[in-house]
């Protein structure tokens, strides 16, 4: 693990722009972030800050999947419906666990979340749930009642039994 040079910190800051929103690679890969680098194809494998990990970097698709961390480093950076499924509270504490979010409990998503996409998933007090990836777009993440919306792939133990 090294700190990153300004050319991979600035290859991961595009990428996250792309993915996600502009603004996105700053928030979540401030100078100092710490990257692991594969042996066998040099590529970055995870990216960490402060000993945390932020985000992995899938080779497969150029993309990221999000760790706890970077959710967090991106609430602060966006505003509300901004990247999100919102939950009810009634099923925090089990989507906490690492449990998939089912459409029925969905109460407001990001109409720009397209499937495939990386969501945070909060509660009604926009507090990180989990982050996974969503299987219906933001819409139908609202209106459909049945059905799988996010696969969740991480859940926040720390809201766990909540």
């Amino acid at each position: 693990m090294k700190k990153a040079d300004y050319w991979v910190l600035r290859k991961l800051r595009l990428i996250a722009d792309y993915q996600f929103l502009p603004g996105a690679g700053k928030a979540l890969f401030p100078e100092g972030v710490e990257v692991t680098f594969s042996s066998k194809t040099g590529r970055v494998r995870e990216v960490r800050l402060g000993g945390e990990l932020v985000a992995s970097f899938r080779p497969d698709e150029g993309t990221f999947a999000l760790a706890i961390k970077g959710a967090e480093l991106l609430l602060k950076c966006f505003q509300k419906p901004r990247l999100r499924a919102v939950i009810e509270e009634s099923v925090t504490g089990v989507v906490a666990e690492g449990r998939n979010v089912f459409a029925r409990h969905v109460l407001e998503a990001d109409p720009g979340i397209r499937p495939g996409d990386e969501v945070i998933v909060v509660d009604e007090k926009d507090r990180l749930t989990a982050v996974g990836r969503a299987l219906l777009n933001g819409e139908e993440m609202v209106a459909f009642s049945r059905g799988v919306a996010v696969k969740t792939r991480v859940g926040n133990l720390a809201l766990k039994g909540k």
